[in-house]
This record gives C-alpha cells, sequence and structure tokens, in this order.
C-alpha cells in the first residue's frame, strides 16, 4: 500500500553496508534462500553486448538547485519560470522526518498521505474513540486536533557550499581523515546560518560529493488533523494490493498548519486545486523527498548488493513475515497489537524481493555497466581526469571484497532487538552483566555498581515476554545463524546440537536457564562465573560471539570509512563529465520529477492510466468477506449524489522512491491534479536505475479525493476550502 517506508528503509540500510542487522528465518525460508545462492538467471536470449545505457537510466529526481528548464522546454514545451518554480518550492513540505506534503490553501491547509498520517490520527484519538476505524472530520475550525510533536519543514533558501566543503576534505591527506573534515565543516555552515535565521539548516550532499548545498528549513510545529478517511479506505486492498496497478485507495489525510498566535497560518504559496484533475498524457510534476537511490553506484556496489546484503535482508524478512504471519493466525487477538509490524515487514519484503529482482536482472545490470564503461572512457579520455579518478572503481571494488568477506559472521554474531528473539536478547544481558561483574566496582558502568546492580538484576527478563512469538522467533535465528556460519560451525553444532527450527529450539530451551524470571535472577545472583559456566547454550554462544561482532562491526565502519572518501571523489568526477544534465542520487530533500499520465502494458493486457469508483465496488463485491477489500457501512450505501464515474486512481512516468509518500502531483498552472502513493510492482528496480517502460508512480487523483469528501462524507467545509483556496465564511 506505500512507498517503502522511510524509516524502514533507514534501518535495513545497516545491512547494506555491514549486514549488522540480524534476522530470523523459517527453515523453508532459509533452505529457499541457500538454493538461491548459486542461481543465476539465464541471460541466452538477451545479446547483451548490445545493450546500452538509457537517457534516464539516472533518473528524473531533478532539484531544485539545478532545474531542467531547457529540457521541460523541449519535452513539453512549457517555460519554467523562476518565479513558478519559486511557488511550487516553496508550497511543497516535507512532512516529519518520513514523508512529503504539500500547502494546498491559503489558510495552511496541508494535505498528505493516509499512511503518513495515520499514527497521528491514533495520537488524537481519545479512549472511547476509534478514529483509524471510523476516520475523523473536524466540522468546525476549533474541532481540528493539534497533533503532539509533528511538525513540517518548508524549504525556503538554497545555497551553493561546494567551494567550502569540498576545500575542507582536501587539506585531509589521509582518505579515512576525509569523512569527519566534511561533517566538521558541514556543522559549521549550519550553525552560522542556523544562528543568523533560527531556521533548520542542512548540509545536502548531491552527486555523492560532486556538489553541496546548504537548505534552509522554516518549520511548523503546530500542526492540527483535520480530516481523514478510514483506514480502510486509506489502507484499501492490504497487503495483497501494496505495490501494484489498478488500484482504488484513498491514500490521503489533511492537516493544518497554526502560527504562533494560534491562528490558521496565512501564506501566499500554495497548490490550487484542479477539480477535473490529469487526464491521460497530460505532463505531470511530482514534487516531493525522494528518501534515497543508488543510481551512482558503481556495478561492484550494486553486485556487492545482488549477492550478499540484499538476500540476507530478504531472507530476514521472509523469517519476519512467516512468524507473525503464523503467530497471528494462531492468536487473532494480538491482531490490533501487531498487525502494524507484520505489515510493515511485508512492506519491505515486496520492495527488497523487487529491488533484488531487479539486480538479478541481467538486462537491467548490463544497462549499469554501459554506463559505467562510459564513464570510464569519459574519465580516462583525459589526463588530468585519470589521475584524479582514475583508480576510484578498483578502490571501491576492493572495500566491497573486504566487506563481503566479513558479512556473514557479521550477521551471524549481531543481535537486533527488533529481529531477535527475546531469549537471546536475555542471555545477552546476563552476558554483560557477568562481564561487568568480572570488574572491580569502580570500574563498571553505574547501573552495575551499588544498590543500581539490585535494579539491573531485576530488568534482566522482561516484564512482558510473550513465550510463543520469542519461541518462534528463536526457532528462525537459529536456523538463520546456521545457514550463515554452515550447518558444521562449532558455534551452530554447540548452539542446536545439529537440530533445526522448532526441535533446534526445544533443545535450547531445555538447556537454558534465561526460560523466565526466576531462573534468570537465581543465576544472576550467584555471580559471573556461574553465568558464564551455566552450560547455557544461548548464553555460550552470545560470550562467544559478542566481541567478535563488535570487532567486525568496527572493521566494517573502518572499511565504510574508507569507501566514503572514493565515493565522494567518485561524486566529483560524475559532476566533472555530467553535470547537471544527469540528476543526484535521492537524499530526502526536495526534488521535482517530470512525467506524463499513461498507462502501460502488464501480466498480457494493458493497466488504464485512470481507474474510477466503480472499481472500488468492483473488488468489494468481487472479494465477498475478504478484509482487505472490505467497506464500512457508509461506503456500502453511497448517497445518491456520489459519482461512481470519477476518477480515485491514476498512473504516470513520474520518477518516485520511498519518502516521496505524500508528494503533490501537480500540473503546469501548479495544481493540484494527484496525491502520491505508491509505485507499481516494476518500480521497485528504481531504487538502482530508473527503467521507463513500466515503472509508474501510483497517485489519488484529486477528482477523486474532491468527490469523496464532498459528496460522500458530506464534508463541505474542507471541499469548499479545496475548490476556493481559503477557508469559506
Amino acid at each position: 500500500m506505500n512507498l517503502l517506508n522511510l524509516n524502514i528503509l533507514k534501518r535495513l540500510a545497516l545491512v547494506a553496508m555491514a549486514v549488522w542487522v540480524v534476522g530470523c528465518s523459517s527453515t523453508s525460508h532459509v533452505d529457499n534462500y541457500q538454493s538461491e545462492k548459486s542461481t543465476s538467471v539465464s541471460a541466452d536470449w538477451i545479446k547483451l553486448d548490445t545493450v546500452k545505457a538509457g537517457k534516464f537510466d539516472t533518473g528524473k529526481m531533478w532539484t531544485f538547485d539545478f532545474p531542467p528548464k531547457d529540457y521541460f522546454k523541449s519535452e513539453y514545451k512549457f517555460n519554467a519560470t523562476d518565479e513558478w518554480l519559486d511557488n511550487v518550492r516553496m508550497s511543497a513540505l516535507r512532512f516529519a522526518n518520513y514523508c512529503s506534503a504539500s500547502f494546498v490553501s491559503e489558510d495552511g491547509l496541508v494535505m498528505t498521505n493516509h499512511h503518513c498520517g495515520r499514527q497521528s490520527v491514533t495520537e488524537v484519538s481519545s479512549e472511547i474513540e476509534d478514529l483509524p476505524k471510523n476516520g475523523f472530520f473536524a466540522e468546525k475550525l476549533e474541532d481540528e486536533r493539534k497533533v503532539e510533536g509533528l511538525f513540517v519543514d518548508q524549504l525556503v533558501s538554497i545555497k551553493d557550499v561546494t567551494e567550502e566543503i569540498q576545500a575542507a576534505i582536501d587539506t585531509c591527506k589521509n582518505d579515512s581523515d576525509k569523512p569527519a573534515a566534511k561533517t566538521a565543516k558541514a556543522k559549521e555552515l549550519e550553525s552560522n546560518l542556523n544562528k543568523e535565521t533560527g531556521n533548520k539548516v542542512s548540509v545536502i550532499t548531491l552527486y555523492n560529493g560532486g556538489r553541496y548545498s546548504l537548505y534552509e528549513y522554516k518549520t511548523y510545529k503546530d500542526v492540527r488533523l483535520v480530516f481523514a478517511p478510514e483506514t480502510q479506505l486509506g489502507f484499501f486492498g492490504g497487503d495483497p494490493d501494496n505495490f501494484t496497478y489498478p488500484r482504488y485507495a484513498l491514500d490521503f489525510t489533511f492537516f493544518r498548519v497554526y502560527d504562533d498566535e494560534g491562528k490558521p497560518l496565512k501564506t501566499k504559496n500554495y497548490y490550487k486545486w484542479s477539480p477535473k484533475g490529469a487526464a491521460a498524457g497530460e505532463p505531470v510534476f511530482v514534487v516531493g523527498n525522494p528518501g534515497s537511490t543508488n543510481r551512482l553506484f558503481t556495478v561492484a556496489q550494486l553486485e556487492y548488493q545482488r549477492d550478499i546484503s540484499h538476500p540476507l535482508t530478504l531472507t530476514m524478512l521472509n523469517g519476519l513475515v512467516h512468524v507473525y504471519e503464523e503467530y497471528l493466525k494462531e492468536h487473532p487477538e494480538k491482531k490490533f497489537e501487531l498487525q502494524d509490524n507484520l505489515f510493515s515487514y511485508a512492506n519491505s519484503q515486496k520492495a527488497y524481493g523487487g529491488i533484488l529482482s531487479g539486480l538479478r536482472d541481467p538486462y537491467l545490470m548490463q544497462k549499469k555497466r554501459d554506463f559505467e564503461k562510459n564513464f570510464k572512457t569519459a574519465i580516462f579520455a583525459k589526463e588530468t581526469l585519470k589521475n584524479n579518478y582514475g583508480h576510484l572503481w578498483e578502490k571501491i571494488a576492493g572495500t566491497r571484497k573486504e566487506l563481503s568477506e566479513i558479512s556473514w559472521k557479521s550477521a551471524a554474531y549481531q543481535l537486533n532487538p527488533r529481529t531477535t528473539s527475546g531469549y537471546f536478547m536475555v542471555a545477552s544481558n546476563l552476558v554483560n552483566l557477568a562481564k561487568q561483574l568480572q570488574l572491580p566496582e569502580d570500574q563498571r558502568d553505574a547501573k552495575y555498581k551499588g544498590e543500581m546492580l539490585d535494579s539491573t538484576i531485576a530488568k534482566l527478563f522482561p516484564k512482558k515476554f510473550n513465550e510463543d512469538l520469542n519461541y518462534k522467533l528463536l526457532a528462525f535465528n537459529l536456523d538463520f545463524f546456521g545457514m550463515l556460519l554452515g550447518e558444521n560451525d562449532s558455534l551452530v553444532t554447540a548452539l542446536t546440537n545439529g537440530k533445526k527450527g522448532k526441535a533446534a529450539a526445544d533443545y535450547v530451551l531445555s538447556k537454558s536457564v534465561v526460560k523466565n524470571a526466576e531462573s534468570v535472577m537465581a543465576v544472576a545472583k550467584k555471580g559471573a562465573d556461574a553465568i558464564l559456566n551455566s552450560g547455557d547454550p544461548l548464553i555460550n554462544y552470545v560470550a562467544k560471539t559478542q566481541d567478535l561482532g563488535k570487532e567486525l562491526m568496527a572493521k566494517a565502519r573502518e572499511i565504510s570509512t574508507r569507501e566514503a572518501a572514493y565515493v565522494q571523489l567518485l561524486g566529483r568526477a560524475v559532476y566533472d563529465v555530467y553535470g547537471t544534465s544527469i540528476p543526484p542520487d535521492a537524499t530526502f530533500s526536495l526534488r521535482i520529477a517530470d512525467g506524463v499520465v499513461e498507462g502501460y502494458k502488464y501480466n498480457g493486457t494493458v493497466a488504464p492510466p485512470v481507474t474510477t469508483f466503480y472499481g472500488l465496488y468492483d473488488r468489494f463485491y468481487s472479494y465477498t468477506g475478504s478484509e482487505e477489500w472490505d467497506l464500512p457501512k457508509r461506503w456500502q450505501n453511497p448517497p445518491e449524489e456520489f459519482d461512481l464515474a470519477t476518477p480515485v486512481n491514476f498512473v504516470s512516468t513520474n520518477d518516485i522512491i520511498g519518502g516521496n509518500s505524500g508528494s503533490p502531483v501537480i500540473n503546469q498552472k501548479a495544481e493540484v491534479v494527484g496525491l502520491a502513493f505508491d509505485g507499481n510492482i516494476e518500480s521497485l528496480p528504481g531504487q538502482f536505475i530508473f527503467h521507463t517502460e513500466s515503472n509508474r508512480t501510483v497517485s489519488v487523483h484529486s477528482a477523486g479525493m474532491l468527490e469523496a469528501i464532498q459528496d460522500l462524507y458530506q464534508a463541505k467545509r474542507i471541499s469548499n476550502e479545496l475548490k476556493n483556496g481559503k477557508i469559506s465564511e
């Protein structure tokens, strides 16, 4: 249903470099992964030597630093003036630290996705309400509910600071010192402007270090909920429809920004509303904050993702999804508590599966190789460029080889509380306690001294401990570690006694002292020797791998630091050769992406450019009794004036990625014609290459939003504000 969640993406990005995040997987998932490791994609039907890089392989996420005015004019006969660009930039917003948004009225009305605002809807619900289920509409201005801690950022100025940052980097003789020098200079520049204006300031890295810009943001902290449809409509289709099209989701929510005096913010920069929205073939622009792409990665970096980091991440996600699905099937009463976890993992599972599929596609990878070949040719054609940059590909290939050599053990030796069984985490707590108790008291950490020690011991085993869920996680952890280290590894055999899955979990727990709070307290009070000599397989595993894991993590950091210097230089090379003719990789900073409303071929048929509410009801009646396509009662009996022929969703050729959730889709008049909320399955390799033939952005249609708000929800206060661009008297 969503673009890859940006927070999930940030967490899983740790895996992509050092594979530090440890996951869990079922025996079947682990076995499947082991068989996949040696599987190569047959490319006999493709003459790879004829495959060439495409003009837009690096995408269309243009910056407002270097907007492609000439390209817009030649492609769309559209003159994007400075005035137009300034208004478009100032009307766009960054929604907290994970989504995009925009002003859609002069009175501070803000539009974003339902899945971006879902947490806020929950937070403003009272104990007697279920706003996620029933939706919310503030009938009067004074009914709009403030969301504590929610903020939006408006990009108010951009300054080029490339010379200052690169000069600081160039003072360093050692590559390992360069990232720190860059960070220090960036913080200095940010601090100076912050002191001058009081605004939030960030140095944005573009072209992996080819350019640097100082972005100044006006932050608004009084943000109030105005309107949200039921989760069932914002989430319509659930996980089965996630990253697919045709779609029928009302994934939108409206908030309002208030000024320091507690009144609706007055702003001259906002997008007017297009009641009719966009039609097939019409040029449209997505304005938002794409999170992260790797389109300027070297082939060696992409091959590392293909062969190491992404398969491990996907195996981890496969295991988590399997565990939570199995658990919730057995314990449906826990659905409210754990369903969001399952959806997040399933969302990421589908996303990483699509990215990995693209990385294993010989055609797409050959396009990347051709781009790299052409890039190298340009570098080696000039002596100065060759001397400055010619060594970088070999250096980066070397760092990736170093990471490959430690990745499997690094993943096996790290215990991440989000993905690891609580039994392992309790064992880790006990090992930490034992190590501290072996030290003289004056050398221990504060919580292991005096009166604090008893309190620490009391907290070794969590008060709330889900035995069934942690048992399933334990079984998958054990199989996953066995896959990473090999079944005959001495650590694995000592841990599992050669058993797998639930049999391994049963064996471990039969020998373990971490089964419950009482046994944990008992062994803890006996001291360090009792803990470390308990014969507990989990404690033994943690004790033998904990320090090794830290060493591998430190080594991975050192490798990554060296590589960062090479990547920064390569970014300069990219800019020296291509300039702004190609866009930089996404960095969760504001971009404008062009495209047209257009369907595409899929599954032996053709996807329509626009869907209507008729399709929503077709899904409802075709999947009778299915939770994903159920409808609330008010939707089952819509009012007579509700027009089912109104467009609800559409697809376009715009370039988006996670972080673009909530981005407005506008026309050449800077009018809202839609709201981006997803990409199709074919868009998932867009993490590393923009494939123009079938990569599509999926958006809510402005006409559909207006029709639902006005004629189904009867929220005419909001529909009138959208149509008039201001609060109606």
